[in-house]
C-alpha cells in the first residue's frame, strides 16, 4: 500500500501564507515531506502589500510602515536584503521629522505651543489607555475613564471625556478670526483622532474597544518605512518556494470540512471548490483571507464552510472589527514649470477642521474630506503628496471620479494655504499661491481596499462588544479538540489572528509561522509514536 504525503494547502499569497509556506518548505529535510500548494485568488502575490509607483516616486498602495525595528522580523528580512536604502525615491515621509504647519479652516496658522498642549494631552490619554503612564493627570485620566460608565468603554469616550476634564482645569482665551480657543483646541484634538482612525481602521472610535488598547503590543525603536519597497519583504519570503507552488488566480468559493474519521488514510478529509468549477483535495487548509471576507461569506446563505462555522467561530468573527482605511496620493506640479526641487515649499500640512455641525465650516469643502488629519509630501521636494482617509470618508473616496477629487481637494487646500481656488478645466485644479509658487494637482491615485472582493476592507481591530478571547477564538483550528474527525483540517492565520499584534505585518507574519509550525509539530508527533 502507498502511503500518501500530507497535503497541506494554503489559501491566500499574502504576508501570513507566504510565510507559513515559507516554513513549511525549509523545515522539510529532504523537501518531500508534505504536498504543499498555494493558492492566491488574485493575479498577484503580496495580498494587502502592494508597492506602486506614482509621479516618478515607489509609493505604498497597502502596507507601509514597519512598526517598530527591536525584534520586528519584518525589519529583519529588510536588513538581510539591503532593502533600507534606494537610489529611488520612496515614501519615507521624512518631514514629520521636522516641525508640520498646523492651519486652522479659513487660513489661520495655530501657535506650534497651543499644538503642543493639545497634541501632548492626546498622547498622555493614548499612552494612559495603553497602560505605559498609568501617573499622568490621574484626575484627569481616572475622571475620563469613570465617565465612560461602563466596563467595557470604547477609546473614543475615553478620549472625549479626557478633553471635557482638561477644558474643566484650564480658562478658554479670546476669539481669533472666528476661532475661540475652546474650538481650535477641539480641532487639533480631533485632527488626532483622525490620526488615530487610520492607525486603527475603527471608522469611529466609539466602537473602539478602550480596553485591548493596553493588551495591544508595539517594537520598540522608530517606525519607518522600506526604501526598496514592502513588496521587497514578499519577494524575498516567497523566493524559496519552488516554482508553480503558487497559483495564481485560483479563487475559492467553498471549503468542504471534516469528513468521517473513517476516512483517514483514504481519503483528503478536506475539498475545495474552486470558482472556476474545479475541485481540489487536502489533509489540512491553512485559510489567511481577510477578516473582512470571512465576515463577509458567513452571512451569505451559500456560506464558504460545509458543514458552517461552528457557533464560536462565527460569533468571533461577527464581534471583530474590521474597517477600511485609504490613501490619496495626489502630484503637485507649478504653472511655470519649476523644478520639481521648488516644490519642497509645499508644506507637512496638519489640517484642523470645524467640526461638521459648526455653522462656521465652508460648505464649499467635502464632508469626506473634513475627517481627514494631514495631506503632506511622501518626502521633501517631492512633487507627490499623500492624505488618508479612514471609514465610511474611506469608502466615499472610491466611488468619486478622479475630476472631483482633484476639484474638491484643490478647494480644500486653497482654504488653508491661499487665495480661492481657480480651476483650470482639463489641466487640474489651482491650488492658488504658497510662498510665491503657483501650485495645482494635476493627477490622483487612490487605493480601494474597501470595494476589492478579496479583502473588502484594510485591517481588524477590537470592537467595543468584542475582545482579544475573540481573536484567540477565530485563530482555533477546526474541528475542535475531542472531535472523532481527522484533526486541524482548517487552520486559520492571518493579521485578525493575533491576540497582540492584529493590523500589521508582522502581526501577520508571526500568524503564518504558528500555523505552520502546529502542523510541523503534530507531524513531528506522529512520527514519534
Amino acid at each position: 500500500m502507498v502511503v500518501k504525503k500530507p497535503r497541506i494547502v494554503i489559501i491566500g499569497a499574502g504576508m501570513a501564507g507566504l510565510t507559513a509556506a515559507n516554513k513549511l518548505c525549509t523545515a522539510q529535510k529532504d523537501g518531500e515531506a508534505f504536498e504543499l500548494c498555494v493558492f492566491e485568488g488574485g493575479s498577484r502575490i503580496g495580498g494587502r502589500i502592494n508597492t506602486s509607483e506614482f509621479g516618478g516616486d515607489r509609493i505604498e498602495m497597502g502596507a507601509t510602515w514597519i512598526h517598530g525595528i527591536l525584534n520586528s522580523p519584518v525589519y529583519k528580512i529588510a536588513q538581510e536584503i539591503d532593502g533600507l536604502k534606494s537610489e529611488k525615491p520612496w515614501e519615507c515621509m521624512d518631514g514629520f521629522l521636522d516641525e508640520p504647519v498646523t492651519i486652522a479652516e479659513g487660513g489661520l496658522e495655530v501657535s506650534p505651543s497651543l499644538v503642543e498642549v493639545i497634541t501632548s494631552l492626546f498622547n498622555s490619554l493614548m499612552d494612559f489607555a495603553q497602560g505605559k503612564n498609568v501617573e499622568f493627570q490621574e484626575n484627569v485620566a481616572a475622571k475620563a475613564f469613570l465617565d465612560c460608565g461602563s466596563d467595557r468603554p470604547s477609546l473614543g469616550c475615553f478620549l472625549r471625556n479626557g478633553l471635557e476634564a482638561y477644558w474643566d482645569l484650564v480658562k478658554n482665551g479670546e476669539e481669533d478670526v472666528g476661532w475661540s480657543r475652546k474650538l481650535l483646541e477641539e480641532a487639533i484634538f480631533a485632527m488626532h483622532e483622525n490620526t488615530q482612525r487610520t492607525y486603527t481602521s475603527a471608522g469611529d472610535l466609539m466602537n473602539l474597544d478602550y480596553t485591548a488598547e493596553s493588551e495591544y503590543m508595539m517594537f520598540p525603536g522608530e517606525e519607518i518605512t522600506i526604501a526598496k519597497g514592502y513588496m521587497s519583504i514578499i519577494e524575498s519570503i516567497a523566493s524559496v518556494l519552488p516554482a508553480g507552488l503558487i497559483q495564481l488566480g485560483r479563487k475559492v468559493e467553498k471549503i468542504e470540512w471534516q469528513q468521517p474519521s473513517s476516512c483517514l488514510g483514504t481519503t483528503r478529509p478536506v475539498k475545495l471548490h474552486f470558482s472556476d468549477g474545479t475541485t481540489f483535495s487536502a489533509d489540512h487548509v491553512i485559510v489567511t483571507v481577510s477578516l473582512g471576507v470571512l465576515k463577509d461569506r458567513i452571512r451569505d446563505e451559500s456560506s464558504m464552510f460545509s458543514p458552517p462555522l461552528p457557533s464560536f467561530k462565527n460569533q468571533a468573527i461577527s464581534k471583530l472589527g474590521y474597517g477600511v482605511v485609504n490613501k490619496l496620493f495626489l502630484q503637485v506640479s507649478t504653472s511655470d514649470d519649476q523644478e520639481t526641487s521648488e516644490l519642497s515649499k509645499f508644506p507637512f500640512l496638519q489640517m484642523a477642521f470645524h467640526q461638521s455641525d459648526s455653522k462656521l465650516k465652508n460648505p464649499d469643502i467635502p464632508w469626506w474630506l473634513r475627517r481627514t488629519a494631514y495631506i503632506s509630501p511622501i518626502y521633501k521636494k517631492s512633487s507627490v503628496v499623500l492624505a488618508w482617509l479612514a471609514g465610511k470618508e474611506a469608502l466615499a473616496l472610491e466611488s468619486l471620479d478622479d475630476e472631483e477629487i482633484l476639484d474638491k481637494v484643490s478647494t480644500t487646500i486653497s482654504s488653508f494655504l491661499s487665495s480661492p481656488a481657480k480651476l483650470n478645466n482639463g489641466n487640474g485644479s489651482s491650488l492658488g499661491s504658497y510662498e510665491g509658487k503657483e501650485l495645482k494637482f494635476t493627477k490622483v491615485l487612490r487605493t480601494k481596499w474597501g470595494s476589492d472582493p478579496l479583502f473588502m476592507g484594510s485591517y481588524s481591530y477590537v470592537a467595543v462588544g468584542s475582545s482579544g478571547d475573540d481573536i484567540d477564538n477565530l485563530a482555533e483550528p477546526l474541528p475542535e479538540n475531542g472531535s472523532s474527525s481527522p484533526p486541524l483540517q482548517i487552520l486559520f492565520a492571518g493579521e485578525a489572528t493575533h491576540r497582540t499584534r492584529y493590523s500589521t505585518t508582522h502581526g501577520a507574519y508571526f500568524s503564518g509561522l504558528r500555523e505552520a509550525n502546529r502542523l510541523l509539530k503534530y507531524y513531528k508527533c506522529i512520527s514519534d509514536l
